[in-house]
Parts: structure tokens; sequence; C-alpha cells
């Protein structure tokens, strides 16, 4: 039943109502014990009574035909009902509240206006009869699915869209009253409210699933009194229907499962209605493969063999759709299929981060990993390396090789490698140098990966293979290569000569110095001493001369022979020109024919093959003698 039932708006309408005596008023109104009563009210006077109507007019209520008032908005008194006229009189409003309403406001009403001059008039027709009740109406609920109203008791479909509407009276209360939604499980949802005069509405919304079947949701109206709270609730159970939900595979007994041992794989599922039938697939590794003869609920295996492990399904089906469910039938085997993969792939360069990761097939599971490192003669194994994973956060060319993860478990190991290929710029060894003889031999081994080339450039440009020099390699490993050049005499002369190694990642070059002269130059103090040590050699070594001279003179004045003695140069005369001699000793063929035109002997001296130990090389070390020249001694000792 509404708090009001009828409102008229009649003296709104000045185009259908004449001017003259007229109130609009609710028919009836339901008041609650301990709150308030509100009585919407509008009338009407004469129109010669306007100018009497101000706002120190009073109105007036009586109840139930009596003569005495039971409220006066002008004079309150004690013996009236405690409320005021919150309508404007002057506006013609006579809105009015009762306050702490008891049994005793239960009756009919009439309301009087009283202005000043003659405007005092009763309208005792119609009357408004308030209604007292102790306790609320419990409110309104209803079921709309996807925005249409169904009987409560219907079931929804999963993914409908659902609105439960929760509606009571207002009754006059302060605070307002409320309205507030609970269920039997905490689920999301969104809430609308809104209120009119005469009714408070809610809106519940949210999407159908599974978990809101057989969920009850309560709305509750509260109306807030002063002494204390008066309230009121209706319920509604959900029903969905859905699809199987939540469907499992259990594995009876339960793990560990031996070969041999009989085994029952057990299906069940959530759905409503019930499910209506049960498959069961296996997953042969290209497709779910359907087992024929297995229907209901489970799957025996009378006595389960190796090849039997593997992912078997079970799909259950009601009206509405279907549901899998995989279980993994595990029967126990040592590592199998280990493998060690490498990340970032190769190729690795070095100073990079490199993770080893080893993977294994094993029931159960790997439960111990070890590393080891090929160095040439054994694995080592890498002590503090542990976990599936081995991890170089700056890895050096030194960590190139082979890698083995070994992976165990209570039923055995198994073994896996990989050839960690680091990759970096070339570098040419400290062993790299020349040996330089009759001709000029240089050696220089470079270390790089992928493997570097070598180039050689003389006076600035690469060379190659020709009748003057030769280059040859000699591989020692997959990344170290010695290259080797051979200079003749003739290509000495050039001070530098420079080996270029070149791969993907970079270059690295090195310099030889093919010049002694250069070399020493770099070498003050020891240039210093030589040529200190040099000098006072030289010294000895002329006067030493002079005196063997004059004996050689000597001796020549007596045997005109002409022989020089060996590893010794002797100047003979010969109309004053000079004798240039190989040092070998001269025949008595060649003493006799020194007259002869050609008169010019070459020696080349090479004093870098000299021992070091030597004070009168090293004291003329920065020298190079191309040729020696030897004069005649004349008869009276001079040259």
């Amino acid at each position: 039943m509404g708090v009001a039932e009828k409102i008229f708006f009649g003296l709104f309408l000045p185009s259908v109502w004449c001017k003259s005596f007229h109130i609009s008023l609710p028919e009836k109104i339901e008041a609650l014990s301990g709150s308030c009563v509100l009585i919407e009210c509008a009338f009407e006077i004469e129109e010669k009574y306007d100018k009497d109507l101000t706002e120190s007019a009073a109105g007036i209520w009586f109840k139930d035909n009596s003569k005495n008032p039971v409220f006066n908005s002008r004079t309150p008194s004690e013996k009236h009902f405690r409320g005021k006229l919150t309508g404007k009189i002057e506006e013609k409003n006579c809105t009015t509240i009762f306050y702490d309403v008891s049994s005793n406001h239960d009756g009919k009403y009439y309301f009087r206006i009283e202005g000043n001059g003659g405007l005092k008039y009763n309208y005792q027709k119609p009357d408004v009869t308030i209604n007292v009740i102790d306790s609320p109406h419990n409110p309104t609920v209803k079921l709309y699915v996807d925005e249409k109203e169904v009987q409560s008791q219907q079931e929804v479909l999963e993914g409908s869209s659902v609105c439960l509407s929760c509606s009571a009276e207002t009754l006059c209360s302060f605070p307002p009253a409320t309205l507030t939604w609970s269920s039997t499980s905490r689920l999301p949802f969104s809430l609308q409210e809104k209120q009119n005069q005469t009714k408070l509405i809610s809106h519940l919304n949210f999407t159908a699933t599974p978990l809101q079947h057989t969920v009850t949701f309560t709305c509750t109206v509260t109306y807030q009194l002063q002494n204390n709270n008066k309230t009121a609730k209706e319920s509604l159970m959900l029903h969905v229907q859905y699809s199987p939900k939540n469907t499992s595979v259990s594995v009876f007994p339960s793990d560990p499962v031996l070969e041999g041992s009989s085994v029952t794989l057990n299906c069940s599922s959530d759905a409503n209605p019930a499910v209506i039938n049960y498959a069961w697939y296996r997953d042969n590794g290209e497709e779910l493969e359907q087992l024929l003869r297995q229907t209901g609920d489970t799957l025996i295996f009378n006595k389960v063999i190796s090849t039997h492990r593997g992912w078997y399904y079970c799909r259950a089906q009601n009206q509405h759709g279907t549901q899998n469910s995989s279980v993994l039938l595990d029967v126990q085997y040592s590592p199998k299929n280990t493998s060690v993969s490498v990340f970032p792939s190769d190729p690795v360069l070095e100073g990079s981060s490199v993770t080893l990761n080893c993977s294994s097939d094993a029931n159960p599971a790997v439960i111990n990993y070890a590393w080891y490192r090929d160095n040439g003669e054994e694995l080592e194994q890498l002590v503090r390396q542990t976990g599936d994973t081995l991890i170089f956060n700056k890895i050096i060319s030194k960590q190139r090789g082979w890698y083995y993860c070994r992976a165990q478990n209570k039923h055995g190991t198994q073994n896996s490698t990989v050839m960690l290929d680091v990759q970096y710029i070339p570098q040419i060894s400290t062993s790299s140098s020349c040996n330089i003889t009759d001709v000029t031999m240089c050696l220089c081994e470079v270390d790089g990966n992928p493997s570097p080339i070598v180039e050689w450039h003389l006076s600035g440009r690469p060379v190659t293979n020709s009748t003057i020099m030769s280059i040859s390699e000699e591989r020692l490993s997959s990344t170290v290569l010695r290259s080797f050049i051979t200079l003749h005499h003739s290509h000495t002369h050039t001070s530098s000569l420079l080996c270029v190694t070149t791969n993907t990642h970079g270059t690295a070059k090195k310099i030889f110095q093919l010049k002694q002269t250069a070399s020493f130059q770099m070498d003050f103090p020891s240039l210093m001493i030589g040529a200190a040590v040099g000098a006072t050699v030289m010294a000895i070594l002329c006067i030493t001369a002079h005196l063997y001279k004059k004996w050689i003179c000597k001796t020549r004045r007596e045997d005109k022979t002409g022989l020089v003695l060996s590893d010794g140069a002797v100047s003979q005369e010969n109309d004053g020109e000079s004798l240039y001699s190989n040092k070998v000793m001269l025949s008595h063929v060649g003493a006799a024919n020194m007259n002869h035109t050609e008169m010019l002997h070459y020696s080349s001296f090479d004093f870098r093959n000299t021992k070091r130990e030597s004070a009168e090389i090293r004291g003329v070390s920065s020298l190079t003698a191309d040729y020696a020249v030897i004069r005649y001694c004349q008869t009276n000792g001079t040259r």
C-alpha cells in the first residue's frame, strides 16, 4: 500500500479550477510509530480574500471532527501534536509535519485557514487519514533478466545480464530511510539507487555466473528513529544454469606410479544441469586420440607400462557446453633428453653476460645438477656452480670451451654437453718476433674468434708471395694462426714491417723494426757506453796497427811476393791506388796480378751476428761496414 494514494495538484492549475475554497490532500498516509508523518497540502481561497492571506495567517489541523485543534501554527500548545508547518502559508502551501508519531496520531484530519479580516475557512472535505503502524512493511524484490522481468524461481542462463530491484515505502524518518543489499557470498556487483516522494528504489546489477548459483540476495530497509532503528527485509535465491566447470581428473593410487601397478583415473565436474556424458582422450604428441572403449567418469589401467606415460584428458558435457581437464600419468624413470641451451644464443661476444641452462626430463624430477668443464685433460667440476643454470656475468675468451651438465634423480644420471663459443677480437702474441740473418724471417702469431686473417704490410703497402719474399701460414687451432714472412736482404732497408690481423669483431696490429740502428738509437745510455768503449778499443787498435804496419813494411822490403796474412788486411805499393780485398789470403798469382786494371774487391761486413760480449763490436755497434779500404804502405812507412 502506498503512503499517498492520491494527491491533487489542481490548485496549481488555474485554467482548470475556479477561484474558490479548495484543498489538495493525500487520501491516506502510513506513519511508522516513533518516527514522523508528513502531510503534503495545498489550498485555494476565493479571490476577494487574497489581500487577507499573509505570512501571519494560521494553519490549523483538526482530528476526527473534534472541535479542538491538534495543531496550530500560530499558537502551538503542549496539548497539541508536536509539529511544524513547513509550507509557506502565504503561497497557499499548507504542508505540515508531525513528530513523535504514536497511536494517538491514528485518525482523520482536516485543515482550517485563519487570515486577516474575514479570511476564516474549514476545509472539511476532503480529509486525510493517517494510519500508524508499529513495524515497516517488507520491501519488494523483483528479478529482471536482460531487462525483462521474470519469476524469482526461474533459472537464469550463465552470461545473462541480471538486475535485482528492491523498493520500499519512504515513510517519514530523520535521517531518511536507506536500502542495503547483502548476499550469502561476497560477489562483485554495481548498485544504483533512486528515491521519489513515495518510494525508495535500489537496483543490483551483475552478469550471471556459476558463482551466483543458489546464492541468496537480501534487501533491507532501515528507518532511523530517535530511540531505535526499525528494519524490514526481503530475500531472493538466484538459480543459474551453466556448462561444466571445475572439471578435474584425479589419480588413484596417488603418485608415484610404478610400472606394472594398477591405476585408476577419475573425472569430476560441476555443472547445472548435471553432466550427461564423459569422454576420455590421450595426447599422442600430434592430436588428442579418443579412447573409444572408455566411457563413464573412470579410466582404469590394470597393469600400467612405461609407454602409458603421458597426458590424459577428460571431457565433461551437458546441454550448455563442455569442459576438458587433463592429468599427467607419471611413470617414474631416470633423466632423459638432457640438454644445455645458451642464452643469448651463439655467437657469444667477449664481455657479455651468458647463461647456460640445463633441462632434463625425469620422473621424479631432477634433484641435482652438476656442471663440468673440459680443460683439455679431464672434466673439471665447477664446485661453486649448482642448480640448472650456469651464469657468466662478464665472459672472457679463456672461458671458451666444452661445458657439461649432469642431471640426477634417484633412478640415475645423464650428461649433456654444449660448446660455449666465445668470440673476441684478434690478439697478437708476445712471442711474435723477427730473426735477421742473411735473410729476414718474421713470425706473427694471432689468436681470435672467428678465426682471423693475417696481412703483412711493407713500406705501408700489403705484400704477397713473390720471388723476393715468401709468406706461409700454420694453423695451431681453430682460433690460433701463425704467419711467417721471409724477406731477402735487399728489402731490409725499410725501417719497419707491419703485421695486421682482422676478424668480424676488430683488428690488431704489430710493428717489427728491421733496422738495428733504429732500435739502438732508442737506447741512449747503451749508445753512450758503447761509443766510449769503442773509442778506447779503436785507440788501442790504431796503435797496434801502426806498429804492426811498420813491421809489415819492413818485411815487404825483404819479401816482394805481396802475400796478405789471413784475417788481416795489408797495403801494398801500387802506384798510389787502393786495393779492396775480400778477407782471404791472396795467392802468389793474386800478388803477381796486382797491377791488373780491375783493382776493386768488395766485401760486406755484418756486425749484427757478432757476439755481444765483444768489446770491439759493442763499441762500434752503431756502425755498419759496407766495404774496407786498404792502401799500400810506402817503404818509408807512410800510408
